[in-house]
C-alpha cells in the first residue's frame, strides 16, 4: 500500500498493535462492542438521573454528571474507530486524524484531573465552610470552573499539534491500537528536547498541580473534620470517598503512559495493547460503578429506579 494518496495528498499511517486480528478478528469485535455499550448505558443512566431528579441538582452531583461526560466523549473518541478498524482489512488512519485523536484522548484525560480537583474545593467548601456554601459555589463559579476544565488542557496542547504538521515522518507504522503519545515517535525529529520540555511543563500543569492540589483539600478536610466530631466524619468519608477512589484509580492508569509510553520501556505486543485500553477500558466503568454504589442520594435513586424496573416486568409477565 502507497504511504501516501496521490488523488488526495494525505499521508496515512498503519496501526501495528494489534495481536492475531485474523483469527480472532470477532471475538475481539463482540468484546470491545459490549464494554462500548456497558459504558454507553451506565454512564447515561447516572447521567440521566442526575438531570432529571432535582434533588440531584447541586454542585457536588453536576460535577460527577461533566466527569461521567467526560468518560463518554474520551470512549467515544477512541471505541467507534476501534470498532472499524476490528471488522477492516487494513487499519489504517489518515496522519492528521491520528494527531488529533491524541490531542482529544490527552486533552480529556487532562479534563479528568481538572475536574476531580474541582469536586475537591467543593467538598472542601462544603465541609469546612458550610455557612459561605451557597455564596461561594454559585451557579457561575460552577460553570467557570467546568469551563476551565475542558479549555485549558486542550488549549495547550493546540501548539503540539500544529507544530507537529510540520515535521516529516519517517516511520508510518503506530505502535499501538490507538492514537497516543507514540504518534510523536512517528516524525523525523533532530532534536526532541524543546518537545520533551513543553510535554513536561503540561503534564505538571494538567496532572500534577490538581493532583497536589486535590490531596492538600482532602488533606484539609480530614483535619477540619476530625475536629468537628464524628458526624462531620462521617459525611466526609461519604462524599470524599468515592472522589478519592476515582482519583487514585485514575493516576494508577494514566501512570502508565507517562512510565511505558515515554520511557521506551519494550513490552510484547499484546501486553502493551492491554496496558494502552487500561484508560479508556476500565475508567469509564469505574466510575458510574463507584458514584452509583457510593454516592448515598445516587444510590438511593438507582435504587428506586431498579425497583420499578422489577415492578413493571412483574406487572407484564402477569
Amino acid at each position: 500500500m502507497d504511504k501516501m494518496s496521490d488523488e488526495l495528498n494525505v499521508t496515512y499511517i498503519t496501526f501495528g498493535g494489534h495481536v492475531e486480528l485474523q483469527k480472532y478478528r470477532f471475538l475481539y469485535f463482540v468484546i470491545t462492542f459490549t464494554v462500548y455499550v456497558l459504558i454507553l448505558c451506565s454512564n447515561s443512566m447516572i447521567l440521566c438521573l442526575i438531570w432529571i431528579q432535582k434533588s440531584l441538582h447541586e454542585p457536588m452531583y453536576i460535577f460527577i454528571a461533566a466527569l461521567l461526560c467526560n468518560s463518554l466523549l474520551l470512549s467515544t473518541n477512541i471505541y467507534p474507530k476501534l470498532l472499524i478498524d476490528l471488522l477492516s482489512d487494513l487499519q489504517i488512519t489518515t496522519y492528521l486524524s491520528c494527531r488529533i485523536q491524541a490531542l482529544i484522548y490527552y486533552s480529556l484525560s487532562g479534563s479528568e484531573f481538572l475536574l476531580l480537583a474541582a469536586m475537591a474545593y467543593d467538598r472542601y467548601v462544603s465541609i469546612c465552610k458550610p455557612l459561605r456554601y451557597q455564596t461561594i459555589m454559585r451557579k457561575r463559579t460552577i460553570t467557570i470552573l467546568l469551563v476551565l476544565a475542558w479549555l485549558l488542557p486542550s488549549c495547550q496542547l493546540v501548539p503540539p499539534l500544529i507544530l507537529g504538521n510540520s515535521f516529516k515522518l519517517c516511520n508510518y507504522t503506530l505502535n499501538g491500537i490507538f492514537c497516543n503519545n507514540a504518534v510523536t515517535k512517528l516524525s523525523c525529529m533532530s532534536s526532541t528536547g524543546p518537545y520533551i520540555i513543553y510535554g513536561v511543563f503540561t503534564l505538571i500543569n494538567t496532572v500534577f498541580v490538581p493532583l497536589v492540589f486535590i490531596l492538600f483539600t482532602y488533606s484539609k478536610i480530614l483535619i477540619i473534620s476530625h475536629r468537628r466530631g464524628s458526624y462531620v466524619r462521617k459525611k466526609a468519608m461519604q462524599t470524599c470517598t468515592p472522589h478519592l477512589l476515582v482519583l487514585i484509580s485514575f493516576s494508577c492508569l494514566c501512570s502508565y503512559d507517562v512510565i511505558i509510553a515515554r520511557l521506551d520501556i519494550d513490552l510484547p505486543k499484546a501486553a502493551h495493547s492491554i496496558m494502552t485500553l487500561q484508560v479508556v477500558l476500565y475508567q469509564p466503568l469505574f466510575n458510574p460503578v463507584i458514584y452509583g454504589i457510593k454516592m448515598k442520594e445516587i444510590h438511593k435513586h438507582l435504587k428506586r429506579l431498579f425497583s420499578r424496573g422489577k415492578f413493571c416486568v412483574c406487572c407484564i409477565n402477569r
